[in-house]
């Protein structure tokens, strides 16, 4: 391996940008960052209530096109897509991470109630699916609350990061009663500090969480 690690981040929506590229700069800026975005694939996967072969295979391809760039490191941004980035894992002779497992892995040391603030709705049955698989395969017995918040993705999509953040931190008083709480997609991660300060509780987000377990495996 290079002395710089090369880390494919591959994009279903061009809002999971900013919050990977800030957190590699300031938990790990050494690796050679390459961005690869399909922004059709968000959109495509919102149409269909589940998963389909069609849609695996073409997020695969888009891995495999990520793989033959030279990486060392494949991270995932986008929470939609869990099946496919199993199977992607599975074929790449490289570490492949999904966007959230490593904050599940921060969760659970936390306390046994968790809530977990999503604003993107397709996402959310593949994510409560992998956090039920993680706790059963760590034996933990961690619960799984998810609120959530569509007209906030709706506000960063037509560029109004202040009110998605401030529709997250909305939510705060229903919130109090868990141990912690998970924002669950990347692009969520801009509420951190707002929706924190209304809190008492852990306040978790995907992309920190993402970028120190990547730098575990890659060392």
């Amino acid at each position: 391996m290079a002395a710089k690690p090369r880390i494919v981040l591959l994009h279903a929506t061009p809002v999971a940008v900013d919050p990977v590229k800030a957190a590699f700069a300031e938990l790990w800026p050494e690796p050679e960052l390459v961005n690869l975005l399909d922004d059709s694939l968000s959109p495509d996967r919102a149409k269909s209530e589940d998963l389909t072969d069609a849609l695996i295979e073409r997020f695969v391809a888009f891995g495999r096109y990520g793989y033959s760039t030279g990486a060392d490191a494949i991270l995932v941004t986008c929470s939609a897509f869990g099946p496919a980035i199993e199977q992607m894992g599975r074929e790449l002779p490289i570490p492949v991470l999904k966007p959230n497992e490593a904050m599940f892995r921060a969760a659970v040391t936390q306390g046994r109630k968790i809530a977990m603030v999503a604003t993107f709705r397709p996402a959310v049955v593949t994510m409560e699916a992998e956090f039920k698989e993680y706790v059963s395969e760590t034996g933990s017995d961690a619960t799984l609350t998810t609120i959530v918040v569509e007209p906030a993705m709706a506000a960063l999509r037509a560029g109004d990061a202040e009110t998605h953040n401030r529709l997250i931190a909305e939510h705060a008083p229903e919130l109090e009663e868990f141990d912690t709480v998970m924002l669950a997609h990347f692009s969520t991660s801009r509420a951190t500090s707002a929706l924190a300060s209304k809190l008492s509780i852990p306040v978790l987000s995907a992309p920190g969480a993402a970028v120190a377990r990547l730098r575990e495996l890659i060392a």
